[in-house]
């Protein structure tokens, strides 16, 4: 299931899972402009996508060119947000798109990151989550996805500056709760998918938001990771699921 949208409505359909998932609706000239107005910072991206293509920052800055995008390494500014909107109208063409407030991501090495947390059925028919894995953005892009540029970095190298072990932990677990709990709940509404990837950002306060949620996770990512055993137990549920 293609659409970014039908999973995000999905999820916030169960209260416990609403705290965790950032405001997101279908873009328009009219939501766009709310969101900003209310955020000041948005991503849009298309409803249909994968590897952060097509994924654009959006800014209610100061000054006199005060609406700002930024898609790819071109990043472009405007003096109203008619002239804004016709410009990104030109670049998404009649695919429907998504705007979804933006989280002021936690950096590491001035780059911001998200995490990719690997969810899978077992082959005693349980879900599991059996890997995560941080992503850096490319230092001049907005996207963290390594198909787009992105670094490979392991969870506890990204969190060190900001926790301790035991903080680690805690957060690891709750990750890992967090993306059993959406597995249940998306194959209630999308049955027979047998694996997911929940995209996590995490804001200032290492408060998990659900920034998207992939049902073909590519898990060979994971082989990045210096824990072998990891990639070993992803890529074996992967093929037990794939036979």
């Amino acid at each position: 299931m293609g659409s970014k949208w039908t999973k995000t409505k999905a999820l916030l359909k169960y209260k416990a899972l609403r705290r965790y998932i950032p405001k997101t609706k279908p873009m328009t000239k009219n939501t766009l402009s709310t969101m900003l107005n209310h955020y000041k910072v948005v991503y849009i991206k298309p409803n249909v996508g994968t590897y952060g293509g097509g994924v654009m920052k959006v800014e209610h800055k100061s000054g006199s060119l005060p609406y700002v995008y930024q898609n790819g390494l071109k990043i472009r500014r405007f003096a109203s947000k008619d002239k804004l909107y016709a410009d990104l109208s030109k670049i998404k063409g009649k695919r429907p798109y998504l705007v979804q407030k933006g989280i002021d991501l936690r950096t590491w090495n001035g780059r911001i990151f998200d995490l990719r947390v690997m969810v899978q059925r077992s082959p005693s028919a349980k879900w599991k989550t059996t890997g995560i894995i941080g992503r850096a953005a490319n230092p001049r892009k907005v996207v963290t996805n390594y198909h787009n540029g992105g670094s490979l970095v392991s969870f506890e190298n990204l969190l060190a500056p900001y926790t301790t072990k035991l903080e680690r932990l805690k957060l690891e677990r709750k990750l890992r709760y967090l993306g059993i709990y959406v597995a249940k709940r998306m194959v209630r509404n999308f049955p027979g998918i047998r694996s997911i990837g929940l995209d996590i950002g995490l804001d200032k306060k290492l408060h998990p938001w659900i920034i998207e949620v992939n049902t073909r996770p590519d898990p060979y990512i994971f082989r990045k990771l210096a824990d072998k055993r990891i990639y070993a137990k992803v890529i074996r549920y992967h093929r037990f699921n794939n036979r």
